[in-house]
């Protein structure tokens, strides 16, 4: 299964790394006499591929052209998951719109890590009021209605903001948000190790407390981090296509899978156009390849902490 979920991984990733090379349309590119068009259809001449256009017009598919894997030439066209409003090619865009949507979850997934090692570990090394204070302070966080008070927080920023801006504010939003569950599973494994045999002496030898956790203690939280690491990304992929679904993210024209779905949820385009839901289909390998790895790792962990016991 691990071996599978793996596969699985790195096929999406490569196809989202080059989504240049495997798009054959850029992502804002419009063909706007051809909105709503519904999948190409793609017919064989023996084990030649070729797409009918206009007028019954044959267009064979080209390999390795004009710098993508496949294309036709114009004036025929080739939209393998159709097209949205704007005669966009949503097969291009979702690919283009997975970058938006995975470097959010990795540099969210990355910032909450950061937070909750530098907090959790803290809390479980001093103990004491510390340690009340940052674990009150993580119920707090997990108290508060975060998608209404970043609803709110949106209501006062400009209608539209740079993609830089977009981008680096979602994974602040998401990161900030996110660090709590990391941080209380670190402070268990560094209250754990503050009390082991190597580090009270270490300590009975003068090491101070910066020495301690960052030579003794943090190299124990690795296999966490890897794990929880699993979990978070696509739990933040989701809170991203969340976020810029209801307008909180990435805005057109560049593309996420977030912003794409927002076009979906119309009532005739779910009735007369469903290709618009490709976004979300596209997103199920991906997120189910992480979670999959992250339950088998899971799994691993525990079958090692019973060997060990």
């Amino acid at each position: 299964m691990l071996r599978f979920s793996v596969t699985v991984l790195i096929l999406a990733h490569a196809a989202i790394l080059f989504a240049g090379y495997l798009a054959p349309y850029g992502y804002a590119e419009q063909h706007r006499e051809l909105a709503y068009a519904p999948p190409t259809a793609i017919h064989f001449d023996g084990l030649r591929p070729f797409v009918y256009g206009e007028r019954g017009a044959r267009y064979p598919i080209h390999f390795f052209t004009g710098g993508r894997l496949f294309g036709v030439a114009a004036p025929g066209y080739v939209f393998l998951w159709g097209t949205d409003a704007s005669g966009r090619d949503v097969f291009s865009r979702v690919l283009y719109g997975g970058r938006v949507s995975l470097a959010t979850g990795l540099a969210a997934t990355v910032l909450a890590l950061g937070l909750g090692l530098f907090w959790g570990a803290i809390s479980g090394f001093y103990g004491g009021w510390i340690d009340r204070l940052v674990m009150r302070g993580s119920e707090l966080f997990l108290a508060l209605p975060w998608l209404y008070l970043l609803l709110g927080v949106r209501a006062l920023l400009p209608l539209h903001i740079g993609t830089v801006q977009a981008f680096f504010l979602l994974v602040a939003i998401i990161g900030t948000v996110g660090w709590v569950r990391p941080a209380r599973i670190i402070r268990g494994v560094v209250l754990s190790a503050r009390e082991r045999g190597f580090v009270l002496a270490a300590r009975g030898f003068g090491a101070g407390a910066p020495y301690l956790i960052r030579r003794h203690i943090l190299p124990l939280t690795g296999s966490v981090l890897v794990t929880q690491a699993t979990v978070l990304i696509p739990q933040y992929i989701l809170a991203e296509v969340t976020l810029s679904f209801l307008g909180l993210g990435i805005g057109e024209p560049i593309p996420s899978w977030g912003n794409m779905l927002a076009e979906a949820r119309q009532y005739h385009s779910l009735v007369f156009h469903s290709w618009m839901l490709a976004p979300g289909l596209a997103a199920i390998p991906l997120l189910f390849g992480y979670l999959m790895v992250a339950d088998a790792l899971l799994e691993r962990r525990l079958k090692h902490m019973v060997r060990g016991a």
